[in-house]
């Protein structure tokens, strides 16, 4: 756990690179392909995915107002949260870059998922960023619904779809992992606020640490 964490803190490094250089477009994919339930859905027309000169521009400009949004509905202090907002603002920038915004259109709700994972990819300590041979590389949003018996279950959802793993270019793995691993760094500071919350119900928050 604590090399992943190390692992997220030297990614928050590299914000200062500017975003004029992220140039990566979503890669070329058939028309259908396997959801995680097996069943197959279909992929968007080559007409409807934005051009490289689209996606860079809508990643450079649109992510700013993704980001503050999120942001300014959290109350958070950009100042006294500077890693956490730089965090949100790359989440932002990456949902753009991956495109999916094309699956999940309200980059508002991005967070109200119970968790993330990428199927094709390790991010487990053993396996971190091996690629497994044979699978598709899709980053799955899991989140828990009620059968008919009121009995939580949980749900996955396709986000996006990549391919066949090993034919992904590194920089796009990168730019997968690093998506998934910065959702889970703002989940882990949403985390850390509730366990907050219900610590000072018990007793004066000036007594907590």
């Amino acid at each position: 756990m604590s090399n992943t964490l190390d692992r997220l803190k030297a990614l928050s490094d590299k914000l200062e690179v500017k975003l004029a250089n992220k140039t990566e477009t979503a890669p070329t994919a058939p028309d259908s392909h396997p959801s995680p339930s097996g069943k197959t859905e279909e992929r968007p027309s080559k007409e409807a995915m934005p051009t490289k000169k689209e996606a860079t521009a809508t990643d450079i400009g649109g992510h700013l107002a993704l980001a503050e949004s999120i942001i300014s509905a959290m109350g958070i202090d950009t100042k006294e949260e500077e890693v956490r907002a730089k965090n949100i603002y790359r989440v932002a920038a990456l949902y753009l870059t991956l495109q999916i915004n094309e699956k999940a259109p309200d980059f508002d709700d991005i967070f109200i998922y119970k968790a993330m994972n990428i199927s094709g990819i390790g991010l487990k300590e053993e396996d971190f960023g091996e690629i497994r041979e044979g699978k598709y590389c899709q980053i799955i949003a899991i989140t828990y619904e009620p059968d008919k018996n009121g009995k939580k279950k949980a749900k996955n959802i396709s986000l996006s779809y990549f391919g066949k793993a090993e034919k992904l270019e590194e920089r796009l793995k990168n730019d997968i992992m690093e998506f998934v691993l910065r959702w889970r760094y703002e989940k882990a500071f949403q985390n850390l606020e509730h366990y907050k919350y219900l610590l000072d119900k018990i007793k004066p928050s000036d007594t907590l640490f």
